[in-house]
């Protein structure tokens, strides 16, 4: 008889390359389940659990959201290739990533010219705006580039 190896949840998150607090969430939110209880009520898992976590991991690598995952894993019961269903999904969030992405463009454009007209005195100086906020004169000083902090 052939007997199937099993994991402790700390032998589980070390084969999949997690922390333990990680399994921990991910069962918290439903997206794994022990497998087993031992007698004395721990967790124990199987090589199912090992690859359902990898998977887990990985498509959170691709961009995929937790929501996304769980659906993706509702389809893996479907008894008919979901194909259509997963490129759906897989469209949808890759559209998602380009607008953001968009978005971030603008952001950064905006933030660049805010970073070149501070404390200048011109439209956008935020340091002049956050004295007057303060209630104080802002000091008339021009920083060299070397005293603007970056932001990255």
């Amino acid at each position: 008889m052939h007997r199937m190896e099993t994991f402790s949840i700390g032998r589980l998150a070390e084969r999949a390359g997690v922390p333990t607090s990680t399994v921990r969430f991910y069962e918290r939110i439903g997206l794994i389940k022990p497998d087993f209880r031992t007698g004395a009520n721990y967790r124990g898992y199987t090589a199912a659990s090992v690859d359902r976590l990898r998977f887990i991991r990985s498509a959170q690598a691709t961009g995929l959201s937790l929501e996304d995952i769980e659906a993706l894993l509702e389809l893996s019961h479907a008894t008919e290739p979901p194909c259509d269903e997963v490129l759906s999904l897989m469209r949808r969030r890759h559209g998602e990533i380009k607008e953001r992405i968009k978005d971030l463009r603008q952001v950064e454009k905006v933030l660049a010219k805010a970073l070149q007209e501070c404390c200048k005195g011109e439209d956008r100086d935020i340091c002049r705006e956050v004295c007057r906020l303060a209630g104080a004169e802002p000091v008339g000083r021009k920083p060299s580039e070397n005293n603007h902090r970056q932001f990255a």
